[in-house]
């Protein structure tokens, strides 16, 4: 499984630590930008590149950096196989649900926001919680997918 890291200015810095603390955990780990900070820099244009190369392997997993998350989560969702979540702080349960419940293959994360010495245990549950293959869940996602024309 890969990793894909993309992010806007406001999430630029906690990207490069996040990069090198899921290497540090043995995933093969790809950036794809922005290689610099840029403070005029529109999220859309480095976020879309998570979101299509999940669209195409949605056994991979992305993790998205920008002010809130928000909009960084509907950029990926507007990709086919793509289920990005929002975490920008709360309870660390949330992140395994995602994974439970929802089969989330992107996690946008919030950087203005989420507590920076506990993101790093966020990112490390999220990337192992595993999907829980329900039926009910199954059910769920398929017709999610089905949502997506």
């Amino acid at each position: 499984m890969k990793i894909y890291f993309a992010s806007d200015h406001a999430g630029f810095e906690l990207k490069k630590d996040l990069v090198g603390f899921v290497k540090g955990l043995g995933f093969e780990v790809i950036d794809l930008g922005p290689e610099s900070y840029d403070e005029n820099d529109d999220y859309p244009d480095t976020i879309s590149k998570a979101g299509e190369v999940i669209s195409k392997n949605p056994e991979d997993r992305a993790i998205v950096l920008g002010g809130s998350g928000q909009g960084e989560a509907i950029v990926c969702n507007r990709y086919q196989n793509v289920r990005a979540v929002v975490f920008y702080g709360g309870p660390m349960e949330i992140v395994t649900l995602s994974r439970a419940h929802n089969d989330a293959n992107i996690l946008s994360i919030g950087a203005r926001f989420v507590d920076q010495k506990e993101i790093g245990e966020v990112v490390r549950i999220w990337l192992l919680a595993q999907f829980s293959n329900g039926t009910n869940h199954v059910r769920r996602i398929k017709k999610i997918e089905l949502l997506k024309l």
